[in-house]
C-alpha cells in the first residue's frame, strides 16, 4: 500500500483516493478531517493526478491553511509555500494583488481591518455632517459588511424608506471614499475578486483551467458569496471536494449558511457522499450523549458518531442553587481533579455567553487558581464594563480625571477635541481637575461640557440608592443601555451590563451583613468605593501568563476547534442555553442545539453539565427550568451529583443550608431563605409544577389565600402565566 494511505481508517481512505468528481466528506467532530484533506493533495500530487499549480485549498483561518501547509510539506518533496492554500480572503487578496489594474486597484492597495474600517466610517460620517448616534458607524459597518456579503452593491440594495435609503447612500460615499484612497475592506476583498472573474471572462477561463481540484475546509461556515465565488472557478469542469460538518455550523449571526451543504449536493449532482463517523478524540459516552442530542434537528444530512475507545465515565450533572453555587461548585471541582492528577491546562469551563465569565472568575480569583480567558477579555477588562466603572467613580469622585476622559463624550455627546483641549489647559492652568474647570470653559463647546457635568450631579443625587440599584440608574440614565441597544451586535456587551448589576448585588450579599428582617446594612452595605476597589482587584493581572498552568475559560463559540481533557458546561438552563432569543424559531433553536453539540464534543474523558435554580437578571433572582438539552441526553449515560426530582424537575437546595427543599431570595441578591407555602396550598415559590396546558413550569410568585389564592409560573416557551390554584389543577412535578 501507498505509505501515505497507511493510517487510514476506511472511509478516510475512500474518501482520500476517490476519483476525481465532486465530493461531499461530512467529517464529525474529532474523526480526522485535516488528516483527510491534507492525504487528498498529497494523493493527487504523487499519483500525477494534478501538478502542485493545480491545486487550489480554501479554509477560513490562517492557523488551519498553516497547519495544511506543514503536514503536507511532511508527506511530499514540494514547496508548498508557492501552493494556492490559504483562507478565503489571503486568497482573494493574492488574486487582486497580481491583477490590480483589472480590479481597479493601485498597486499597493491597503487593506483595512475592521478597526480600520470603523475608523474610516467615523471620517466619513463627520465629512458629511452626519449625526453619528442615528447612524452609529459600528452598526453602519455591519451593515455594508453585511450587503457585501450578499454580492449586492448599493444600487442592488433595496431601501423602503428614507432612513433605509440614507444608509445606502453612505454606502455609496463610503465606497468612493475607499476607492479615493486605494483601499479595500475584508469583505470587499471577497466581492470585488468574484466581480473580476465574473467580467473578465478571459482571466476566469484561465483560473479554471488552472485549477483542477479545489478542496474546501470547514464548508457548512461559508456564506452565500463565498460559495459564488467556488462555483464560479469550478465552472470551467474543476473538480470540488468538500470537508464540513452541519452539526457544528454555529456562525450564522457571521453569515455562515449551513444550507451552502445541501445546494451543493443538489446543485453539483453530488454521488460521492462520504460520511466519517469514527472518531479519535472522545469517550463513547460523551459521543452517545451528542448523538442523542443532535439527532432532535430534523434538517440535517446525518451522521453517528462512535469510537473504539470504549464508553469511559459516566457524565456527570450538577444541580446548583444560584450562579454562585454553581461556580463555587465548579472550583471545588476542580480542585479535586487537580488532586487527581489532571493539569489545569487541560481543563476547560464553557458558558453560552460571556456575561457569565463573571461568576467564575469571581470564584477563581478567590480560590486562587489561575485561569486565562480564551478568545476574549476577562469580565472586568471589557470595555462597556470599564465604561460604566468610569462613571460610577465619577460619582464616587469628579476629580477622577481617567475617568471623566474616558467617558465625557461617551456615548457621543459632541464634545469635540478642541473643547477637550480647551479644558485640559483650563485644568492645568487652575491646577484643577478636568471637571472642577469647565465653568472657565465657553462657547458651545463649553455648554456641552456643562451638561454633562450636569448629568454626573443627578447621578451623584442617586448615590443614596442600594448598590445594585445605583448601578441600573447609572447604565440608563448615562446613556450605556441605549447606545449598545442601537448597536446590531450590542445585546454581548448589554448583557454584560446587567452582569454588572448582578456583580454588584453578590457583593452586597457576600460583604454586608445581614440584619434579623435579611436586609443588607454595615460599612460595605452600600459602599459604591468599596465596590469599585472590589472591581480593580478583580481587574488587576490575575490571569495566567502565556505556558501557565492555568484553566481554559471560554464561549462555546470560542472553543470550536478545540478539545481539552474534562469539559465543564455551565448555565444549562432556558433561556440562557439555549438563548432566549432563539427558543421561538426552529431555525435558531436548531443552531442552538448545532452549538450544545460543539460543546459536548471538546471533552476527551470527563464531561460536567451544570445548571442552577435561580439566575439573577438585572439584579433581581430570576427562576429559570432546566434546559431542554439536558432532557435529550438518555438517562443511563448520566451521573446526577445532586437529587433530582424527577424528570425536568428541581430539587431545590437551600444555599446556606445546604439541604434540599424549597428557596425563595429576596430582590437584589440578599441571602436566600424558606419561603412559606402559596396561600396554604402546599405549592412554594421555586417548585416545579405540572399544567395540562402549558406543560412543566416554576413558580417564581404568590398572592393572596384560601380560594383567592394565585401563582405565578414559569412555563418557558409557553411564558409566564398567573393561574388561580382554585381551578388550575396543577401537580407536583
Amino acid at each position: 500500500m501507498n505509505p501515505l494511505l497507511a493510517h487510514l481508517n476506511a472511509p478516510q481512505l475512500a474518501a482520500v483516493t476517490l476519483p476525481p468528481v465532486h465530493a461531499l466528506i461530512l467529517a464529525g467532530a474529532g474523526s480526522g478531517k485535516t488528516r483527510v484533506l491534507t492525504t487528498r493533495i498529497a494523493w493527487l500530487i504523487s499519483t500525477g493526478q494534478v501538478s502542485p499549480p493545480g491545486i487550489l485549498a480554501v479554509t477560513f483561518t490562517n492557523k488551519a491553511a498553516k497547519e495544511m501547509q506543514t503536514r503536507l510539506a511532511g508527506m511530499l518533496p514540494i514547496n508548498v509555500r508557492g501552493m494556492w492554500i490559504g483562507t478565503f480572503h489571503g486568497l482573494c487578496n493574492r488574486l487582486l494583488r497580481a491583477h490590480h489594474r483589472d480590479a481597479g486597484l493601485p498597486q499597493l492597495f491597503q487593506i483595512l481591518d475592521s478597526a480600520d474600517q470603523q475608523s474610516a466610517v467615523k471620517r466619513l460620517l463627520k465629512s458629511l455632517n452626519v449625526d453619528d448616534e442615528k447612524f452609529p458607524p459600528r452598526e453602519l459597518c455591519h451593515f455594508i459588511n453585511a450587503q457585501k456579503e450578499q454580492g449586492l452593491r448599493p444600487a442592488a440594495v433595496e431601501a423602503w424608506d428614507d432612513w433605509a435609503r440614507k444608509r445606502v447612500g453612505l454606502y455609496e460615499a463610503y465606497e468612493a471614499q475607499c476607492q479615493r484612497e486605494g483601499v479595500v475592506d475584508f469583505a470587499e476583498l471577497l466581492l470585488r475578486s468574484y466581480e473580476l472573474l465574473e467580467r473578465n471572462e478571459p482571466l476566469c477561463r484561465h483560473y479554471q483551467e488552472r485549477f483542477r481540484h479545489i478542496l474546501v475546509d470547514e464548508f457548512q461556515d461559508t456564506n452565500k458569496l463565498q460559495y459564488k465565488w467556488l462555483k464560479l472557478l469550478a465552472g470551467g469542469g474543476a473538480n470540488l471536494f468538500c470537508v464540513g460538518d452541519d452539526d457544528q455550523s454555529i456562525y450564522a449571526f457571521r453569515g455562515a449558511d449551513v444550507g451552502n451543504m445541501a445546494d451543493f449536493e443538489r446543485e453539483f449532482k453530488v454521488t460521492n457522499l462520504i460520511r466519517l463517523e469514527q472518531n479519535y478524540r472522545s469517550h463513547g459516552n460523551i459521543l452517545d450523549a451528542a448523538n442523542a442530542i443532535i439527532k432532535n434537528n430534523p434538517s440535517r444530512l446525518g451522521k453517528n458518531l462512535w469510537t473504539e475507545a470504549g464508553s469511559g465515565e459516566p457524565i456527570r450533572v450538577h444541580e446548583a442553587y444560584g450562579e454562585g453555587d454553581e461556580a463555587r461548585w465548579i472550583v471545588e471541582e476542580v480542585k479535586a481533579l487537580q488532586r487527581d492528577g489532571h493539569t489545569r491546562a487541560e481543563i476547560a469551563l464553557l458558558y453560552r455567553s460571556n456575561a457569565q465569565s463573571r461568576a467564575l472568575e469571581h470564584a477563581l480569583f478567590n480560590a486562587g487558581l489561575p485561569y486565562r480567558v480564551y478568545g476574549g477579555l476577562r469580565f472586568f477588562e471589557r470595555a462597556e464594563i470599564k465604561h460604566a466603572l468610569a462613571y460610577l467613580r465619577l460619582i464616587a469622585n469628579t476629580d477622577d480625571d481617567t475617568a471623566f476622559a474616558r467617558v465625557v463624550n461617551f456615548p457621543t455627546r459632541g464634545i469635540g477635541a478642541r473643547s477637550l483641549e480647551t479644558l485640559q489647559d483650563a485644568a492645568k492652568a487652575a491646577n484643577s481637575s478636568l471637571h472642577a474647570a469647565i465653568p472657565q470653559v465657553g462657547g458651545a463647546g463649553g455648554a456641552k461640557l456643562a451638561a454633562f457635568a450636569q448629568l454626573i450631579v443627578t447621578l451623584r443625587d442617586a448615590a443614596h440608592l442600594p448598590l445594585p440599584e445605583l448601578v441600573d440608574h447609572v447604565l440608563e440614565l448615562s446613556g450605556l443601555r441605549a447606545h449598545y441597544r442601537n448597536e446590531k451586535e450590542g445585546q454581548e456587551r448589554l448583557d454584560n451590563l446587567d452582569e454588572l448589576i448582578n456583580a454588584a448585588a453578590s457583593f452586597v450579599a457576600e460583604e454586608g451583613t445581614p440584619d434579623p428582617d435579611g436586609e443588607i446594612t454595615g460599612q460595605y452595605g452600600n459602599d459604591l468605593s468599596s465596590f469599585l476597589a472590589h472591581a480593580s482587584l478583580e481587574a488587576g493581572e490575575h490571569q495566567a501568563g502565556e505556558g501557565d498552568d492555568a484553566l481554559q475559560l471560554m464561549t462555546v463559540h470560542s472553543a470550536k476547534g478545540l478539545e481539552f481533557n474534562v469539559v465543564f458546561i455551565g448555565g444549562l438552563e432556558d433561556g440562557l442555553f439555549p438563548h432566549e432569543n432563539s427558543m421561538n424559531e426552529d431555525k435558531g433553536l436548531e443552531e442552538e442545539r448545532r452549538l450544545m453539540y460543539v460543546a459536548v464534543t471538546r471533552a476527551r474523558q470527563r464531561l460536567y453539565l451544570s445548571f442552577a435554580q435561580t439566575r439573577m437578571l438585572h439584579g433581581q433572582t430570576r427562576y429559570n427550568l432546566p434546559s431542554r438539552f439536558l432532557d435529550e441526553v438518555p438517562e443511563e449515560l448520566v451521573k446526577w451529583l445532586t437529587p433530582r426530582a424527577g424528570k425536568g424537575g428541581f430539587a431545590m437546595q437551600d444555599s446556606a443550608s445546604g439541604s434540599y427543599g424549597s428557596a425563595g431570595a429576596s430582590s437584589y441578591g440578599a441571602t436566600p431563605r424558606r419561603s412559606e407555602s402559596s396561600g396554604g396550598s402546599g405549592f412554594r415559590i421555586g417548585q416545579s409544577v405540572m399544567h395540562a396546558k402549558f406543560g412543566l413550569g416554576v413558580i417564581i410568585n404568590a398572592e393572596g389565600s384560601g380560594s383567592d389564592a394565585r401563582v405565578q409560573v414559569n412555563f418557558g416557551n409557553a411564558g409566564m402565566k398567573w393561574l388561580a390554584l382554585s381551578i388550575a389543577k396543577l401537580e407536583a412535578a
